[in-house]
């Protein structure tokens, strides 16, 4: 595992953090999920591989983890839960379907918030690779760069730069 990453779950445990470790470094995500996203950063990979669940002490805020791809996971929402939620809105519309699914191809969210309304936070595949960016409803796809990588991203959560509920 790397430094990082083992800096970032003893901080979010220290912290109040939901964190359950996997019992094997194995990683079987959806082939759906698989092929869709099929360049994502080694970073990230790395962190599904250690971790079954990461929730914040609120409760409100989490990362997406190798169940929740896989839709194992005992939760209210999808990890894709804000691109079906545009997807309903452009109901009837082709051409604004067509481009939130595009759209939604270059983004894979990691962490899903609903502390004071729906948000994410998405690792970019396609132009910047690796890049870590922030969304919010109403808009999820108006999105705000906030890290140049995962190891920046959680650096940023551990001195309060950013704070997830």
């Amino acid at each position: 595992m790397k430094s990082k990453i083992h800096e970032f779950l003893t901080w979010a445990e220290t912290n109040g953090w939901t964190i359950r470790s996997k019992s094997s470094n194995h990683l079987n995500l959806d082939r759906d999920v698989r092929t869709r996203y099929d360049n994502i950063p080694d970073q990230y990979l790395d962190l599904l591989r250690v971790v079954k669940q990461c929730v914040s002490p609120s409760e409100q805020t989490w990362f997406l983890c190798e169940n929740e791809y896989n839709h194992s996971a005992d939760t209210a929402f999808q990890w894709n839960e804000f691109e079906l939620l545009s997807l309903d809105a452009a109901a009837g519309d082709d051409q604004w379907t067509s481009e939130i699914k595009t759209w939604w191809d270059h983004y894979l969210p990691i962490v899903i918030s609903v502390h004071g309304g729906y948000s994410f936070y998405a690792i970019e595949l396609f132009n910047e690779i690796g890049t870590i960016v922030r969304g919010e409803e109403p808009e999820f796809e108006e999105i705000t760069k906030v890290a140049d990588n995962l190891d920046d991203f959680l650096q940023l959560i551990m001195t309060n730069s950013i704070v997830l509920e």
